[in-house]
Order: C-alpha cells, then structure tokens, then sequence
C-alpha cells in the first residue's frame, strides 16, 4: 500500500462568488473538501494522505491525524508541485490527484485507477461531452465532433517518479497533471469516469429542494430495574424507561420526525416491538440505521429541535452531552441541535414522575 492521495484545495474560488472559498462551503453537512478525506479513509488504500490550503490555521488534528496538511500556492499548478515536493521525501510508488472541488467520486474509481497503474504510468478518468463543442481560434468557432472530445476528471493517477520529473521541470500553468504527459506525447491510460462525479464550480451547482419538516413524540413509563437513556447517553436514576428497545423517548422522537420529513412511515413500521431482533437494543444504533437510509435518499438534516418533557431528572446538565452524542450520530454539528427542558407542573403521570415524553421537530432538505 505505497500509495498516496493528494487533495488539491488551495483554490480562491473566484467563479464560485463567496467571500468563504468554495472547499470550505457546506455540502451535505461537511465542509467540501471533507467529503474527499473521509472517502480515501475509507477505503484504507493509502499510506499518505496530503491536504493542500490556504488556511495555515487549519490544524491536522482538527481532520484527521493521518492527514498532513501544508500550504499551497496562487494557481493550481503551484499547489501540485509544492504537494509533489513534499511527497519526494517520502516512500512512495504511485500518486493520485484530487481537486476537492469534486466531492462526488466513488471508491471503486479510486480502485480501478491504482489497478490500471500497474501497467500505466498515468492513468486518467474520462466522460463524453453532452453538449455540443465548438473551438474558438482567432476569432474563427469551428465545430468539434463530440465522439471524439473527452472531459477529464479527478482523481489522476501516476507513478510518482515519472509524474515528479515533468513536474518539477515544468514552466507553463496547467489544468491538471495529465497535460504534462500529453505535452510531451507519453503514454496516457483513459478509463470510463463517472457521470456523478462533477465539479463544484458556481453556487447553483449545489442546488437542494425545499425545506421539509417531520414531527415526532414519544412517551415511556418510568419503572424499577431499567436504565435511563435519553438522547443516547445514560442517566443515573433509580427509574428508567419500559420499552422493547432501551426506550429513549428523545431518539425514538428523532427518529419519527426525521422519517415523517422525509415521508418514510414510522419508527413502528421500521423497528417494530413485535420483533425479537430489537428486543432490549439501544436507539443509538436505530437512529444510525435512519441517518444511513435518508443518506442514500439524499436527504440531510437542517436542525432538530427538541422538547424533553420530565419532572424529573433535571435536563440542564446533561443537555450538552446529548446534543453530542446525537450530532455525532446524525452527522451534523451541535449548532443545528437545540435542547429544551420541560416539566408538567407536577401534573400527570408526567409530573408525578412516572413518565417521561419527548416531542422533536425536524427539518431536511434534498440535494438533486
């Protein structure tokens, strides 16, 4: 595994018209550039995972600790060869280049590159044009035949030792590190690329459908001989909740207000009581189960808003906790998590602590 990935996002995003570049924008629920990392991760195929910014401030262990991080320079070509220096010092047989900016390529074209590089020396995705191509050369548009004009893509692979020599002769400003073989008439592998894997380039290209919401409530009894869990996190207390499962009333909320938003059914019909597999299983895992689902959908959550209604115990001191434990399950940060405590009054089952309900309500979006 004497691989390494380089994950160019030192751009200024000038095409995307924000005052945050574009690598640092949101998209579902991470920053850009993230979803590059998280996705070399995990597929384990790398010994080197370098991150190229802007941002010296950006600290590696605020990533991941495998991830080094150094600065890039002001045009793409620069920060390929400041990454390709780095990388000399470094064991390495074959690389490959990312633009952060494409958030969107699959494991298995990461694969499929570093198996076509045991015969290749670079190895480049492609996809056919959709659109009709004309070529503009003073001043004169010619047309182009579209069944032999190709877009590349990221990620490009290459046997490090090749890739440094053109590299570090080179003079000119480049698109993308195949230009350098092209160029110089050397061999390139093209392999079928992905039709998802697009390029963020303007604001519109991150476009997502309306805002939906979902509400879910939840009661269980409070009973001896049973733990409390609210939020995914246990409560010391003398009483817990009476459920199938491990009857945390604040996810079981969750849960149907995130399936009501994304017109899913109900937590009845996903796990239900009547089944032995969930018998005594904590909600933790259940909501994992959802998150994943409305993920294939391409949903993802705007912000919850949560109301824990008990007599007893007090919410004030575990709020920050479950607004941890559930922004990690969710995968969102705890700004879009707000926890309210509620009490009864002392009336009811409720009030008379023997009882204890939750009522959320959540919004999604939908990314095209």
């Amino acid at each position: 595994m004497n691989n390494c990935f380089i994950i160019l996002a030192a751009g200024q995003s000038k095409r995307f018209k924000s005052k945050k570049p574009k690598q640092y924008i949101n998209f579902k629920n991470k920053p850009l550039y993230k979803h590059s990392i998280d996705k070399v991760l995990k597929s384990g195929l790398f010994k080197y995972i370098i991150l190229v910014l802007n941002n010296k401030n950006l600290q590696a262990a605020r990533i991941h600790k495998s991830i080094k991080i150094i600065t890039g320079g002001n045009e793409r070509s620069d920060s390929s060869l400041a990454a390709l220096k780095y990388v000399n010092k470094l064991s390495v047989k074959n690389v490959l280049i990312h633009d952060a900016a494409r958030p969107n390529f699959s494991i298995k074209l990461v694969k499929n590159i570093l198996n076509k590089l045991k015969k290749n020396k670079a190895v480049v995705p492609y996809i056919y044009s959709t659109d009709s191509i004309k070529y503009i050369f003073k001043k004169k548009i010619s047309n182009l035949q579209r069944n032999k004009t190709i877009l590349t893509q990221t990620p490009q692979g290459f046997r490090f030792k090749d890739l440094y020599k053109l590299a570090i002769v080179n003079k000119k400003k480049i698109q993308d590190e195949s230009s350098l073989f092209i160029e110089r008439k050397l061999k390139v592998k093209f392999i079928k690329g992905e039709i998802i894997n697009k390029k963020i380039t303007y604001k519109n290209d991150i476009s997502y459908k309306a805002i939906k919401y979902g509400i879910g409530f939840d009661i269980h009894r409070l009973v001896p001989k049973r733990k409390l869990y609210l939020g995914g996190i246990q409560i010391k207390s003398q009483l817990g909740t009476l459920g199938h499962s491990d009857g945390d009333p604040v996810l079981h909320s969750i849960i149907d207000s995130i399936l009501g938003a994304c017109k899913m059914n109900d937590i009845g019909q996903k796990f239900s009581d009547k089944n032995i597999k969930f018998k005594n299983i904590r909600s933790t895992i259940l909501l994992k189960r959802i998150i994943n689902e409305i993920k294939i959908k391409n949903y993802f959550i705007n912000n919850l808003d949560i109301n824990i209604i008990t007599q007893s115990p007090k919410i004030s001191k575990y709020k920050n906790k479950m607004i941890k434990s559930i922004s990690d399950i969710c995968e969102i940060s705890p700004n879009q998590i707000n926890i309210k405590g509620k009490t009864t009054e002392k009336l009811g089952l409720i009030g008379k602590e023997k009882a204890i309900a939750c009522e959320v309500i959540t919004s999604v979006s939908k990314y095209d």
